[in-house]
């Protein structure tokens, strides 16, 4: 089976998010990294492409010119900057007609998501947005679980992300540009509330339709938001809650998700995501794990824990299968969809907040 050839946007050394898209890319062998723009300082990309054997460029839109060109050139790029920087290697290389991977969230600002979607539906290269939680076995049974209907009618969905990591004023790289307002465009709420409403989004195969937020700073200076809490109501009459902190002291990467039926509920937490809890009504809890998976996302025997890099490379695997005609997998991939979804969670919010926590529409 041919490999994938990709390139990279961002990553250089020292860079978090990078190694990690890296590794993933590898663990099923289905891509090839063969070019990059890994820093915005030339001789930084060029030491970070020569680490990893790649060809280099000093920057991205040079880049996708040339491996537009090659015959050999990059078929997908995945861009792994910050938030603020997504939107204009984006746009350039679904242009040059090259696949694009996108950590998330989707953009900083509203302007910078429309012009991301503008490209997307212009071009016949496709957009994938790496929401890798999704990607985990029981959170992929969760999915099917409620699909099927073992839940009955949905009446609530209780969603968090508690990190404690920004609890005192911004220390290092990933923190500093993490709670600049021009660099991230929105704070907890759009770091990891994206990830807990794309999660709830994609277990229930509902979104919202309206939104009343508490947006806080709690760390004195601060100029985006550190802790978010915000009531839910679906269109449906189901109701819920979403609530991202990364001022929650002794909390290091608390993503949970609870969804209550009129016949049973499911519960998932990703510090023990090899199990997911499902409790009919009248009856006793039922502790799922990957043998009962049936989404084929797993590596190993059950009892050999999966994780985090795993979500990454399923979702890489996934979207190699999309690249080379294969469809299958597309229900489950994340998108420009779900991007903008994201993006009109952040936007809803801030103005819940703005305006008291009045009531506000998300966005279709």
């Amino acid at each position: 089976m041919r490999r994938v050839r990709l390139g990279m946007v961002g990553g250089g050394q020292g860079a978090f998010i990078g190694s990690v898209h890296r590794i993933a890319t590898r663990m099923d062998g289905q891509f090839e990294l063969v070019a990059g723009a890994l820093s915005s300082d030339p001789a930084r990309a060029q030491a970070s492409a020569d680490e990893l054997g790649i060809r280099s460029y000093a920057d991205f839109a040079e880049m996708a010119r040339a491996e537009a060109a090659r015959p050999d050139g990059a078929e997908a790029v995945a861009i792994v900057t910050p938030n603020h920087m997504h939107a204009a290697p984006a746009v350039v290389f679904l242009n040059a007609g090259i696949h694009v991977i996108c950590d998330k969230p989707l953009a900083a600002t509203p302007a910078q998501a429309s012009a991301i979607a503008a490209a997307a539906r212009a071009s016949r290269a496709r957009f994938f947005l790496t929401h890798n939680y999704c990607a985990l076995p029981m959170v992929r049974e969760a999915r099917a679980l409620v699909a099927e209907g073992a839940l009955g009618q949905l009446r609530l969905v209780q969603a968090e992300y508690l990190q404690g990591w920004l609890a005192d004023a911004a220390q290092g790289k990933q923190a500093e540009w993490r709670t600049d307002p021009a660099r991230a465009g929105a704070g907890a709420l759009g770091d990891i509330g994206t990830h807990a409403w794309q999660l709830a989004a994609f277990v229930t195969g509902a979104v919202p339709a309206q939104v009343s937020a508490d947006l806080s700073s709690m760390v004195p200076g601060r100029m985006v938001d550190d802790d978010a809490r915000v009531v839910l109501r679906y269109a449906s009459g189901a109701k819920g809650g979403l609530w991202a902190s990364q001022v929650a002291v002794g909390q290091e990467n608390g993503l949970s998700l609870r969804v209550f039926g009129s016949e049973a509920a499911l519960e998932w937490r990703l510090q023990d995501s090899e199990r997911l809890i499902l409790t009919p009504k009248g009856g006793p809890a039922r502790i799922l794990t990957r043998a009962q998976d049936r989404s084929a996302s797993s590596r190993t025997p059950p009892g050999h824990p999966e994780g985090y890099l795993e979500g990454f490379a399923n979702l890489y695997s996934d979207i190699a299968r999309i690249i080379r005609g294969d469809d299958g997998p597309v229900d489950r991939v994340p998108g420009l969809a779900d991007g903008l979804s994201g993006m009109a969670f952040i936007a809803a919010a801030q103005a819940s907040a703005a305006q008291g926590g009045a009531w506000v529409e998300v966005a279709p």
